[in-house]
Formats: structure tokens, sequence, C-alpha cells
């Protein structure tokens, strides 16, 4: 064990060290700023994501990598003025791992994860947090966005008791959206839509399933029997605008065989 943690202190310095050599030597590397690598961070993300999507481990490995890298340099030009350095990073991660573990680091017992949730969200209000809800960033994605809104309240009480009551309210919704639908109420019928979407999120919690991962499988599995159906008519010397709607629904069925 300690052999493997001195072999990993030093390929995180050798990391540091050509990321030194880097922003001073190459053109490139010199140029970026914060927000120049804002982007580029936010695509590294999405790239693991995919990796992970695909069970891949050497890809998940090497996009690990690219998000660490990125990490070290945001540090690396904090530090050129002064406002932090990559210690400070490190040191304020630990500390807070610390403050909210407090039943390994202190005295608090918890009997599950749920418990652990609940003295995570607490613990942050305590600490200076200025609501439950101010931590989920605005600008993430509208499905990721409700499922944390949802772990975070459920944190603090804010919750269905049982899966049953949010099934009852998907039910719920699905009948208000289908009146709004019949009176042809757009904006109406766009907002219960919405709750639609909120309430099978919540069910999805409920499940412990992600949705946003199970989306984004059933993504993936569409593209590939879509894929499929192109690929069929191009052996056929046909393109798929040509295919009629039973030529279609026929390759989708035999698309399953492949891609279930």
């Amino acid at each position: 064990m300690k052999v493997e943690r001195e072999k990993q202190l030093q390929a995180f310095s050798r990391l540091l060290d050509i990321m030194d050599e880097l922003r001073e030597k190459c053109p490139w590397d010199r140029k970026q700023t914060m927000q120049t690598l804002r982007p580029l961070t936010i695509e590294e993300l999405y790239e693991l994501t995919d990796a992970i999507l695909q069970e891949n481990p050497r890809e998940i490995q090497k996009e690990l990598g690219d998000i660490l890298l990125h990490i070290v340099f945001y540090a690396k030009i904090a530090s050129e003025t002064q406002l932090f350095d990559l210690e400070d990073v490190i040191n304020s991660i630990c500390e807070k791992l610390i403050e909210r573990h407090p039943h390994i680091y202190g005295n608090i017992s918890v009997a599950n994860e749920e418990e652990v949730k609940q003295n995570w969200e607490k613990i942050k209000l305590k600490t200076g947090s200025k609501g439950v809800l101010s931590g989920v960033p605005k600008s993430l994605p509208s499905l990721v966005k409700a499922y944390r809104i949802q772990e975070k309240v459920a944190g603090v009480g804010f919750d269905w008791k049982h899966k049953e009551q949010v099934w009852k309210k998907i039910h719920e919704e699905l009948q208000e959206l289908q009146d709004e639908v019949t009176k042809k109420n757009k904006k109406e019928a766009e907002r219960e839509m919405g709750d639609v979407f909120f309430s099978l999120i919540n069910y999805a919690r409920f499940l412990k399933i992600n949705p946003e991962n199970a989306l984004s499988l059933t993504n993936e599995k569409f593209i590939q029997r879509f894929g499929f159906l192109e690929n069929r008519a191009k052996e056929q010397g046909r393109e798929i605008t040509e295919l009629s709607s039973e030529e279609m629904n026929e390759l989708w069925e035999e698309s399953k065989t492949y891609f279930p």
C-alpha cells in the first residue's frame, strides 16, 4: 500500500512538472485562461460520461487524465496571480470532506446512506449556505438539475414517503396535461409537460435509477437501431427516405434483435 501511494505521488509530481514546463514554454498553454479552458473542460466531462456509459475502462482512464490535467491547469493559472494554488485546492476539499463526514471524523452515528446525505445538507446550511437549493448550478441541463433539486430537498426531509405516492402523482400530472391538450392551451400544456417530467424524474430517484443515465442509454440504443435501418436501406441500394412506414417498422423490429 505504501509503495503504491509513493508511485501515485511520483506520477502526480510528474504531472505538475510537465504543467510548469508547458506553461513556460508552449505558446498555446501560455495563452490559456480560466475563461478559455472552461468550454474545453465541459467537453472533457461529456467525453468522460460517454466513456462511462460505454463501460470502456481504457477510455475512462484517458478522460479522467484529461480532467485531472484541467484541474492542475486552473490551479496553475490561479497561482500565477496569487489567487490560490494547488495546495489550497487540495486542502480545501480535504477540510470539506472531514467537516461533511462527522460520522467518520466526529462523534455522529448514522444508520444508512440517506442519513449521510441528510447530515451533509444540514451541515451546509450551518456553514454559510444561502439555502438548500443555492448550490444547484443554474447552467445544469434541466434533467440533471431536476434530479439534484429533488435530492437536495429530500436531504432536509421534504419528500414523499413511498414510491407509490410518486406513481400516483405521475398519473395526476398526466391527466392534467391531457386536459390542457384537449383545451388546446399550449402554454399550460407546456407547464404540465414539465410537471410530468419532474414527477417521472422523482419516481426514478425512488427506484434508485439515475434518469440522466437511463435516458442516455435509451438515446444510444435508439441511435444504434436507427443506424441499423439506414444500413439496411443502403444494402438495398435505397435511401431511408424511400422506405415505406411498413418497411421501416419491420426493420425496426429486426434491429431489436441486435440492439435489445
